[in-house]
């Protein structure tokens, strides 16, 4: 299963994003993390900044391929739990890029007390690159991207034709 952590873009350009994840203590994962003290796991803090990272990929490349995934992260440090009620605002901004992806400087924070911060570098590829017979995939996956895209920068959605 994937988590779409981020709920809202406040701001993005071609080198930065502002968005926010409303923790929820419905969030299926709080049940296990902890039942009697429930906090947004370190990982799924991670994530969040990892997809945040993504949508800057996607924009500045108009979702030219499919994939914008984890290649590297590191100096991860964690400063504040982050519980059900708190607003996670994510910042990342985009520190090189490259043709195969690009590297961020990302931090996120309940209000102003910063929760987490890392280097990260993502992969950024079709898939039909890597094994042929795969457009197709690729192509489903740009369109959900834009349909992704549409919810969560408060845009109409495209029309998604399938075949």
């Amino acid at each position: 299963m994937r988590f779409n952590l981020l709920d809202k873009i406040l701001e993005i350009t071609d080198d930065r994003i502002v968005a926010v994840k409303q923790v929820s203590l419905a969030e299926e994962y709080l049940a296990d993390h902890f039942p009697t003290f429930p906090v947004l796991p370190g990982v799924m803090m991670l994530e969040a900044l990892i997809q945040a990272a993504g949508w800057i990929l996607h924009r500045r490349r108009n979702f030219e391929c499919s994939m914008a995934i984890l290649k590297e992260v590191r100096n991860v440090k964690y400063g504040r739990f982050v519980a059900p009620g708190d607003a996670l605002t994510l910042d990342v901004t985009l520190s090189s890029i490259s043709t195969t992806g690009g590297v961020f400087k990302a931090a996120g924070r309940v209000g102003e007390i910063q929760a987490l911060s890392a280097r990260i570098e993502l992969a950024y590829f079709n898939l039909a690159d890597r094994q042929s017979g795969l457009s197709e995939v690729d192509e489903r996956q740009r369109q959900h991207n834009r349909a992704r895209w549409a919810l969560v920068a408060g845009v109409q959605p495209p029309v998604i034709q399938l075949n």
